[in-house]
């Protein structure tokens, strides 16, 4: 499934300015819960830092042979709220624009280390795109 839907100017802002987003995966009983995110090229990505299996990222792609992953869910970023599809992303040039971009938002003191733990192979691995595909209120 091609999917190409930019978030609106106005949105995109909102996300540059936000420390994080929460978001609740898949269509089941997942929770929201909070997660770094950065923009990078009018795109927002995500990474796991924990990887938890019954996180967001497993909610989204479970591990092969698990059941059905689900790589749709919704954000709350400030008053929005939006409906997303979610893309696992595996180029490493984006990739790596995305490690700069995590360490470049997120280098307060208190914040490095887990920015850096999200540049980690293990976190590098779960990179995921957020696309909207409607708007839900905000």
């Amino acid at each position: 499934m091609k999917l190409s839907r930019q978030f609106a100017d106005a949105i995109l802002q909102v996300l540059r300015e936000s420390s994080g987003l929460r978001i609740q995966a898949g269509s089941g009983d997942h929770r929201f819960i909070g997660i770094w995110h950065v923009v990078v090229k009018e795109r927002l990505f995500v990474r796991s830092w924990s990887v938890k299996e019954t996180g967001w990222f497993r909610t989204l792609f479970p591990e092969a042979g698990a059941v059905k992953g689900e790589p749709h869910g919704v954000i709350q970023v400030k008053k929005h709220e939006i409906v997303i599809a979610a893309r696992q992303v595996a180029d490493t040039k984006t990739r790596n624009a995305i490690d700069r971009a995590y360490l470049e938002k997120y280098k307060t003191p208190g914040a490095l280390n887990y920015a850096k733990d999200l540049c980690s192979a293990k976190s590098r691995a779960t990179t995921t795109e957020l696309i909207p595909t409607k708007d839900v209120k905000g």
